[in-house]
């Protein structure tokens, strides 16, 4: 194969995986901008009062006594998980009306975690007003169409990176004879355009490469997730398939699983206790997660089971490769890991990739417009008048 025979195949792939996605990769540029700062935009729009001052390292309370006041409201109700805010004094009991029930359906009482005073008692999910931030969340995870609005966009991903690899291939027969950077403002402007593409594209590659990877990763996570449940977690509870599941009134308490797993993991905050029964947990035991706490562990979680009858620790759960993978990914992509400076710079890299999508765009749209009137000139000039 010849060389000049291989740069064209190289050109062809990068030219159609760069258009099919171009449209959806520019889509999620665009709603990635707001979700880099997504937690000071969700605060500066949130309309809930401050919480209430009290004096620093009050201690939590007792999260039994938030879970029996969410029961009085809803006895027919089940308790399908507990959430335990380390960024704000709050804790969130979350409801279903059976652990059956579609998860649409769930709704949330929200507490003050220092004096279990109840602030919000929110309606289901599916009737909740969708937050400036949850709807562009919503549009750039799955297009608002769930697991094939996330594999369609991971497939999107995937044609993406080979766009990169594929233009970084292309990158030095093409610039090999100009110096690096140069933009030939003297020539024509599809020429200018072009050496503002190429070199964007290869200033940001480190970045776009990252963002790329991880995003396909993000999109495969309920895929992933469910390979887990279906191979490690149900090897693990194999030998409880004989127990019966135990009864509302044969759990122990949700506080003392919450100590229990602190003292398994010190060091660590546990943020959610995930009842029996529900559908992302155990028959038979509390599920706790439990993550570090610098910028990057912050990100790591490690599950913990504790016997749902006993309050025992049952096991600390290793979590697969790929998972451990997933969760690494998460921070990466959005880049929310290093603070406002780290938040600036991710926000710089999608305004150039915006450039570089844009500008893909209309290289190819000038190149087939020339393309055309070429064809149209030698129609003409063979056409006897």
């Amino acid at each position: 194969m010849s060389r000049t025979t291989n740069i064209k195949r190289w050109l062809w792939v990068h030219r159609w995986t760069s258009l099919i996605c171009t449209v959806f990769l520019l889509m999620l540029c665009l709603t990635g901008l707001p979700l880099i700062f997504g937690e000071e935009i969700d605060h500066w729009l949130s309309k809930d009062p401050p919480y209430e001052t009290f004096p620093a390292g009050m201690p939590m309370a007792n999260l039994d006594s938030m879970i029996h006041t969410a029961k009085q409201r809803y006895p027919a109700e089940v308790v399908s998980f507990v959430y335990v805010d380390d960024d704000e004094p709050q804790v969130r009991v979350t409801m279903l009306p059976g652990y059956g029930a579609d998860l649409k359906l769930s709704h949330s009482l929200q507490f003050d975690a220092r004096t279990a005073k109840l602030l919000k008692d929110e309606p289901p999910f599916s009737r909740q007003p969708r937050t400036f931030i949850g709807l562009m969340l919503s549009l750039h995870a799955d297009l608002f169409m769930d697991l094939p609005g996330e594999l369609f966009l991971g497939f999107m991903g995937l044609l993406f990176v080979l766009s990169i690899v594929s233009g970084v291939i292309l990158y030095s027969p093409f610039m090999k004879k100009q110096d690096f950077g140069t933009i030939r403002k003297d020539r024509s402007r599809r020429l200018k355009w072009l050496d503002l593409h190429n070199l964007l594209g290869i200033v940001t590659l480190a970045w776009l490469l990252v963002v790329g990877i991880t995003g396909i990763m993000n999109e495969l996570s309920a895929p992933l997730f469910g390979l887990w449940q279906q191979t490690d977690v149900k090897a693990m509870l194999l030998k409880y398939k004989d127990q019966p599941v135990p009864a509302a009134g044969e759990l122990s308490a949700a506080q003392a699983a919450y100590d229990t797993a602190k003292r398994a993991l010190p060091g660590m905050t546990v943020t959610s206790v995930v009842f029996p029964g529900y559908k992302f947990g155990s028959p038979y035991h509390y599920l706790l997660w439990a993550k570090g706490n610098t910028p990057l562990t912050s990100r790591l979680f490690n599950p913990v089971l504790v016997d749902a009858r006993t309050g025992k620790l049952a096991a600390l759960v290793k979590m697969p490769w790929y998972l451990r993978s997933l969760e690494v990914s998460r921070p990466l992509h959005f880049g929310d890991y290093g603070g406002t400076p780290l938040k600036i710079i991710w926000l710089l890299f999608d305004l150039a990739a915006i450039v570089v999508l844009i500008s893909g765009v209309y290289l190819w749209f000038v190149r087939r417009k020339s393309q055309e009137a070429y064809l149209l000139r030698i129609v003409s000039e063979n056409i006897p008048s």
